[in-house]
């Protein structure tokens, strides 16, 4: 069994029309979502045996944020084929793992995160939370899926199950889209 865990960067700022999208800091809100999030993973007791990320500023600071939450700093790898990666990326990066890798965060960017979860998630009616994920997948959100597989190769389209599908703002209401 091998669990894929995906985590979108926090919400960043447009403050600053000079930067370039890779550079763009998180805002306040985001700082506060990751948190958050950090915070949620850590009473889920999830662990991670690899984490691999993009190197956006965005991504660089929601792992900071997400592991002020956790309570324990994250050790990603910075890989930036994850900088708004397409699924085809996406799914190269995870069929690369090592199989002693049982569970593995990849923390990045949209499309490619949401399309991933559509792509390795088959459609069922009775699975609300990929509907979730197909309606939108926000910043700071995470999906976990699960693989019934002994090697990261055999990761293929249609052969996961997602597990959960967290928004921050079910966690804290403020965090929603009508919020600043």
């Amino acid at each position: 069994m091998k669990t894929l865990t995906l985590l979108r960067h926090a919400k960043s700022g447009w403050d600053d029309p000079a930067l370039r999208d890779f550079d763009r800091p998180l805002n306040a809100k985001g700082q506060r979502a990751a948190q958050v999030v950090g915070r949620n993973l850590k009473n889920l007791g999830l662990t991670f045996d690899r984490i691999v990320a993009s190197p956006a500023v965005r991504v660089v600071e929601t792992l900071e944020h997400v592991g002020r939450g956790y309570g324990a700093a994250l050790a990603p790898e910075w890989d930036k084929r994850l900088y708004l990666a397409s699924v085809a990326s996406l799914i190269d990066v995870i069929q690369e793992q090592a199989d002693n890798v049982d569970r593995l965060l990849l923390v990045g960017h949209n499309p490619g995160l949401e399309e991933l979860v559509l792509t390795l998630v088959p459609l069922a009616a009775d699975n609300p939370a990929r509907a979730d994920v197909e309606e939108k997948f926000p910043t700071a959100s995470v999906a976990e899926m699960t693989f019934a597989i002994r090697r990261w190769a055999d990761a293929a389209p249609n052969g996961a199950t997602l597990s959960r599908f967290v928004r921050p703002r079910d966690l804290d209401p403020a965090l929603g889209p009508s919020a600043d």
